[in-house]
């Protein structure tokens, strides 16, 4: 995960307007623990384009992370809403096992309560 985030730290130099790059930085801090950089990270990206998908769906991660459901639920409708979910699976992939149970378990008792 450090070689991955040095190289794109570099990325994001030399472009700083490359959000493949931001966004695999912020998952390579995320996978290091560093967390909140991670979060500092998809914020900024997030501020340049506030409607991909990718990034609001790892922001929702790290606030139910935090403890924060209201606010990782917003940040999932907001996904939902968009309609491109399709980045939700390969990101499930980066999430360390605990986070992926944890978004699971969310987002099924969540579907569970709009069902009722």
């Amino acid at each position: 995960a450090l070689g991955v985030y040095q190289l794109a730290s570099l990325l994001v130099e030399l472009d700083t307007s490359d959000e493949a790059s931001r966004i695999l930085c912020a998952d390579a801090l995320y996978q290091m623990g560093w967390v909140e950089e991670a979060h500092k990270l998809l914020l900024l990206a997030l501020s340049r384009n506030p409607q991909r998908s990718p990034i609001l769906a790892r922001l929702a991660l790290l606030q139910l992370k935090k403890g924060f459901m209201y606010d990782g639920n917003q940040l999932l409708k907001k996904v939902i809403k968009i309609g491109d979910t399709s980045c939700l699976l390969p990101i499930m992939d980066i999430f360390k096992d605990e986070d992926r149970k944890l978004m699971e378990t969310h987002c099924r008792f969540r579907a569970l309560t709009i069902l009722k």
